[in-house]
């Protein structure tokens, strides 16, 4: 079912899928984070009766609106691409990626679009308790969809509660909780989410912050710095311990993207970390093994092996290691796996055969062998690996997931920072009178969606070759169509996505300069 694949359909559909996830995650962080601070500043209004807060939270609630129908749009398409450009990708685990996503358009969707009308349309029309009640829902509905989504993507990261039916050729889910609240699953929600409240914190400071440079609406800027930053500094503190513990649970389940964003060549026992580092490549060379050391680095000795397994003189596995095999440290060489992952395709098209022909002796024996531990353990997890005949094809773009995931840690920080400034300025009286500070943050606006894009382009970039790791690799996931279709698509996804993000811009823009009135 997977062969004889045209490279460049794959490329396209890759670029396809890329493009609309970039474009769709421009808009979705800002609805997360928003959607809160913006419930925030309603009970603010509900509790106090003070119309300044009623026109600040109607204002943002402008700008959130704007955003979100956009967010809906490209959205809907991304899960389309699901059937048209990687069926045979939804084909083999439909069943288990199939159900977050139906839970996520039943639940959480239908929760949001309810609510969002109230949000906007209800003013003097419910009671101000009913409005604020819909706000909040609106937001836990805009996260709760995040949820289930995140939960889909974990399992392509990490397939657990699953069980392979031999009949099919399908991965059937076995275990609902496995998949719900896998570590990679809860790690990956909180801090994806909180990601977006920083952002999300970033955009209203740096609105506000232009305001006060402009000295306009100075009572909306500082009481809205004064919300976000506090909402900022909170989700900081969170998305920090998160990402640490997403990086500490990579080392165990997706140890080749762990040492590729850490530009780990050669693995060793007290490795240190790189915080800040420019990689070198051979001149002409295009095979990323030979990326195999730093002309500039700031490294903390040791550091990388504690954050890995807790120990600073572990062993931390690094490319060659995982690629070539290290018996030492029982890793298995990816020729192995490439052997057993072929063994376990060839298994499979036997037992086909078998009932083609009606076989019922072998097919029973065949069948029978997909029901041992032995041969699950061995053999079928490396399903994946049967499609591969280069075992340097499991080696992702290291330079990009180095750079990507350095870029994202490193603005992290220094978004924490600025909020804290901003809060320590407002508070004592100070902020406008912190002119370049103020500059800042409206410079760290660009700056965050930024430090977004990274984080995901380590998410997915980084796990490459594999759609689910391990067991089906981008090559074999794509939809057997005409590669002119998808070109031509890809175009028109990128003129109208782009069309799009130029008219929220615009928008957005005009009801800044025009403000709260």
């Amino acid at each position: 079912m997977f062969e004889n694949i045209d490279l460049s359909l794959v490329n396209w559909s890759r670029a396809q899928f890329a493009l609309t996830a970039i474009y769709h995650w421009i808009f979705v962080p800002l609805t997360l984070g928003l959607s809160f601070i913006i419930a925030l500043m309603e009970t603010i209004y509900v509790r106090t009766g003070i119309e300044e807060w009623k026109k600040i939270t109607k204002f943002w609630m402008t700008l959130f609106g704007i955003n979100f129908a956009i967010g809906v749009a490209t959205g809907i398409i991304l899960e389309f691409e699901f059937g048209t450009n990687w069926s045979n990708y939804s084909w083999f685990v439909g069943d288990i990626f199939g159900a977050p996503l139906a839970i996520e358009g039943i639940m959480a969707f239908f929760l949001e679009s309810t609510f969002v009308a109230v949000m906007f349309f209800g003013w003097n029309k419910v009671s101000r308790k009913f409005h604020l009640i819909s706000t909040w829902l609106v937001a836990f509905g805009a996260n709760l969809s995040a949820l289930w989504i995140l939960i889909a993507n974990a399992w392509m990261q990490y397939p657990v509660g699953m069980e392979f039916n031999p009949d099919t050729a399908r991965n059937e889910m076995v275990n609902f909780w496995s998949v719900a609240l896998s570590p990679v699953a809860i790690h990956k929600f909180i801090h994806t989410i909180t990601s977006g409240y920083v952002l999300a914190s970033i955009f209203v400071v740096g609105i506000s912050s232009w305001y006060i440079l402009k000295k306009r609406e100075l009572f909306l800027a500082k009481r809205s710095i004064l919300i976000a930053s506090v909402f900022g500094l909170i989700s900081s503190v969170m998305l920090i311990y998160s990402g640490d513990g997403s990086t500490r649970e990579l080392v165990h389940v997706q140890p080749m993207k762990f040492a590729a964003i850490e530009g780990l060549y050669n693995g060793q026992s007290g490795a240190g970390l790189v915080a800040i580092g420019i990689m070198t490549t051979a001149p002409g060379d295009t095979n990323s093994r030979n990326v195999k050391d730093f002309s500039v680095h700031v490294e903390i000795p040791n550091f990388l092996s504690y954050m890995a397994y807790g120990h600073f003189d572990a062993f931390v596995p690094g490319v060659n290691d995982l690629v070539d095999g290290n018996a030492v440290r029982n890793i298995l060489p990816v020729r192995d796996k490439i052997e057993r992952g072929k063994l376990a395709r060839e298994t499979l098209a036997e037992l086909k055969t078998a009932r083609d022909k009606g076989d019922t002796a072998r097919y029973a024996l065949l069948k029978a062998i997909f029901k041992n531990d032995d041969f699950i353990k061995n053999y079928f997890r490396y399903f994946g690996y049967g499609f591969l005949d280069n075992p340097n094809a499991v080696i992702p773009n290291v330079p990009l997931a180095f750079y990507s995931f350095h870029t994202m840690v490193g603005l992290g920080f220094f978004f924490l920072l600025l909020l804290a400034l901003l809060l320590v300025s407002l508070f004592r009286n100070k902020l406008e009178k912190r002119k370049f500070l103020l500059r800042i943050a409206i410079v760290a606006i660009p700056l965050v969606y930024l430090a977004s894009q990274s984080g995901w382009l380590v998410a997915e970039m980084g796990r490459q070759p594999w759609v689910i790791q391990d067991l089906l690799p981008t090559v074999a996931a794509v939809s057997h169509i005409n590669t002119t279709s998808v070109q031509i698509t890809f175009w028109l996804f990128a003129v109208l996505f782009s069309a799009l993000l130029i008219a929220e811009l615009s928008i957005i823009f005009r009801q800044i300069k025009k403000g709260s009135n």
